[in-house]
């Protein structure tokens, strides 16, 4: 209609024959001068309702790239504010709500919790010099409680005044920012980021974490560094390095996973600037949905073991590790970078957080140093959400190089971390809300009396020092066997290697305690080589105490008054092997036994044996079956009525040699009573060991498995040709020197031939 208004000639003016068409004459000229006068407005109006239907479109018909394109657009049209935080009027924030005020520790671990507390987290509050905090969510029951924890309920969580606050969400483990922050305010100088599935292995965090970087307790060593000889190698998988060449972390990028190769060489760095210590776990490790959903059945559990025995090894500046919240030890240098960012996906926030940490850390001139198994997390077999983790799939590789190349001019370290936080929502690695978090985290630590720490020079924009012959270092790692190995083997390895897997997997909770008549210092590291691959851990005893080579103190004659200590001390192992070291194992042919069950040589009648004595003597044995009368006579019914079952008469005294024997975790606790109740009586440990046995069970009852062994009381001049490799156990044969463990490995290795792998 307006173009045909305009295509009259101006001396045309149709007269209107009626007052209808008059009006309606008026009016179109009326509308015509309306959109003459708004046609600019019309034209912007009608953009905008074509943007908005392409992009309701493309959203419903996939078209990525387009999308992308029109988000990017819009997100130009964004502007997101930089904080401005006035870093010298912070208040202190103190204590002033929680019965914990004046509390104060140096070690804390943190956790969060949604359900009842777990039998892992039971086991982290006994750990000594470790204070838990558990910080709850909207999921978390109400009346929660745990001895030994300090629990931080939502509301209590509000009343400490920290300003993160404002930005956790309910039912995240993402709150544990709280817990951090309390931690710090009341003391803390390290700081253990766990969970409530892992169990620590051995129970204890100093034998596995450098929890102390200064001072006497602080290990001075020189670690294993991962090589910067290849500076466009910015992210490694660290599992390769203990054992593990077709696992990958959560947080590695997928372009990654087939650098399967172990180091060329290492360099090395000296200890004492590892501020974060990235611990490894067995089991269920730290895995993502694809690895989860593509190596097992549905219904098959992980068990995956690594190399407990690799070095720890260290990152150098320009390179980067996954790095997670549930196995991490932060020193106070690192504690800024404990920080969990909440407006990315829950799978993604520690991850995220560890690149972000690693980077800055390099400002002050730290490092990440990978650790050994420190934890084991069972499998619940539970869905891992794919789609919890979109933002490592798409964004973690672009993030690592965006990292490396970023830079700052910013002169002190808060003020780097706000500006790298504030870039990476630039970016679109996280949102604005991640930038207002930081600045209230990075106030709150200021609050809670938190010092930051000085920066220190990179080395980054400067070239790299060319690595001498004389600066690498070798460690081959090991090709640990597994049912989800992308990497085939020969046929004769993978069946010496299953078995290895198999004893493994049978003795892999069972500690052995070995006893040493001979010289410890040329055969206790050789006693662990031999049989610290196939059990849990391998302790050692001897008539002297060897602080060096970690040997406790143990005479033989009394051996039983030590053993509660070390069953204390692995309160969660399957059981415990007793063996002296003239007495050889052969482990594969112990599969069979009852760990459930104790085992002993009571079939074996050089060892074992019944003796009658006179009670009015006072000969040594008469002096031990009159002992033995008296801890009987003390023992609960159900001890003495078991020990009055196999000996009726109280002049008839059980001797056996005690050279090898098994207790089960089950009878642990009433094997410590038995023991307690001799106290200070001298009764020999071939009195005491086979009084106990009897009183714990019948012997009907007792594991076969030794019955078979060879038990010779007069040994051959050679004793190695009393060796064979069919049988459970070998007594007498004695090492004494590396020579003779030498031979013996060569004669085992008939059993376990991977051993000829050791000489």
């Amino acid at each position: 209609m307006m173009v045909q208004e305009r295509s009259l000639p101006k001396s045309v003016n149709p007269k209107p024959h009626t007052r209808t068409a008059a009006l309606a004459s008026t009016k179109s000229l009326d509308f015509s001068a309306w959109v003459s006068d708004n046609l600019v407005r019309i034209v912007a109006v009608l953009l905008l309702v074509a943007t908005v239907a392409a992009l309701f479109f493309l959203r419903n018909v996939g078209d990525t790239a387009a999308l992308l394109c029109f988000e990017n657009q819009a997100r130009e049209l964004e502007r997101i504010a930089y904080p401005r935080v006035d870093w010298s009027a912070i208040a202190p924030i103190a204590d002033k709500t929680s019965k914990f005020s004046s509390f104060r520790s140096e070690k804390w671990i943190v956790v969060s919790v949604s359900g009842y507390p777990s039998e892992a987290l039971r086991r982290l509050v006994k750990m000594k010099g470790w204070q838990v905090v558990a910080v709850g969510g909207s999921n978390t029951p109400s009346d929660w409680t745990l001895k030994g924890a300090i629990f931080l309920s939502l509301e209590e969580q509000v009343n400490l005044g920290f300003r993160v606050v404002d930005y956790l969400p309910y039912d995240s483990f993402v709150r544990k920012s709280v817990g951090y922050l309390f931690a710090i305010q009341h003391g803390a100088k390290k700081i253990f980021d766990a969970d409530d599935r892992g169990e620590v292995i051995d129970d204890d965090l100093g034998k596995h974490f450098d929890v102390e970087l200064v001072g006497e307790g602080a290990r001075q060593e020189v670690l294993l560094q991962y090589s910067h000889d290849n500076p466009n190698r910015t992210v490694v998988n660290p599992y390769v390095h203990f054992g593990q060449r077709s696992v990958w972390p959560r947080g590695l990028p997928l372009e990654k996973v087939g650098e399967i190769g172990h180091e060329e060489f290492y360099t090395q760095v000296f200890g004492g600037m590892q501020f974060i210590q990235q611990g490894i776990s067995n089991g269920l490790p730290d895995v993502d949905s694809v690895f989860y959903f593509t190596r097992k059945s549905v219904l098959e559990t992980f068990d995956i073991r690594f190399d407990e025995h690799a070095p720890k090894v260290a990152l150098p500046q320009g390179m980067m590790v996954p790095v997670n919240s549930f196995n991490t030890m932060y020193h106070s240098s690192a504690f800024w970078a404990l920080m969990l960012p909440v407006s990315v996906s829950t799978m993604a926030s520690d991850v995220l957080r560890g690149y972000w940490g690693q980077r800055l850390l390099w400002e002050v001139g730290g490092y990440v140093v990978v650790y050994p198994p420190t934890v084991h997390r069972y499998d619940r077999i539970e869905a891992y959400p794919f789609s919890e983790e979109k933002d490592l799939h798409v964004n973690v590789g672009r993030l690592i190089n965006y990292l490396i190349s970023w830079r700052s001019d910013k002169h002190r370290l808060f003020e780097k971390i706000l500006d790298l936080s504030f870039a990476m929502a630039e970016e679109g690695f996280w949102t604005e809300k991640d930038v207002k978090l930081t600045a209230a985290w990075l106030q709150d630590l200021l609050a809670v009396g938190y010092q930051q720490p000085r920066l220190m020079s990179l080395e980054l924009g400067r070239p790299r020092a060319n690595i001498g012959h004389g600066d690498q270092k070798e460690f081959v790692p090991q090709k640990l066997p597994s049912v989800h190995l992308g990497v085939e083997e020969t046929g004769t390895v993978n069946y010496e290697i299953s078995n290895l897997i198999r004893w493994r997997k049978t003795f892999g909770n069972v500690v052995l305690i070995m006893h040493c008549n001979g010289p410890v210092e040329r055969t206790a590291l050789e006693w662990r080589l031999l049989y610290g691959r196939i059990f849990r851990s391998v302790v050692i005893l001897s008539e002297k105490k060897d602080v060096d080579l970690v040997v406790g103190e143990g005479h033989l004659d009394y051996a039983y008054r030590y053993l509660p200590k070390i069953f204390d001390q692995f309160s969660s192992a399957e059981g415990f092997l007793f063996v002296q070291d003239n007495t050889i194992l052969n482990y594969w042919n112990l599969l069979q036994a009852d760990k459930t069950k104790l085992w002993i040589t009571n079939k074996v009648s050089e060892s074992w044996s019944s003796i009658l004595t006179n009670g009015e003597d006072s000969d040594w044995l008469s002096q031990q079956a009159r002992m033995v009368q008296k801890v009987v006579s003390m023992m609960p019914a159900h001890f003495q009525v078991s020990y009055k079952e196999t000996s009726d008469n109280d002049k008839n005294l059980l001797i056996c040699s005690s050279e090898l024997f098994y207790v089960p975790q089950r009878l642990i606790s009433d094997f410590v009573e038995l023991v307690n109740l001799v106290g200070d009586l001298e009764i020999h440990q071939k009195v005491a060991i086979p009084m106990f046995f009897v009183s714990l069970d019948s012997p009907q009852n007792f594991d076969p498995v030794l019955d078979r062994m060879i038990y010779k009381q007069n040994p051959p001049a050679n004793s190695t040709t009393l060796y064979s490799a069919k049988v459970p156990a070998v007594h007498p044969l004695s090492v004494s020197s590396e020579q003779d463990f030498i031979k013996l490995i060569r004669i085992m290795a008939e059993g376990d031939p991977l051993l000829m792998e050791l000489v």
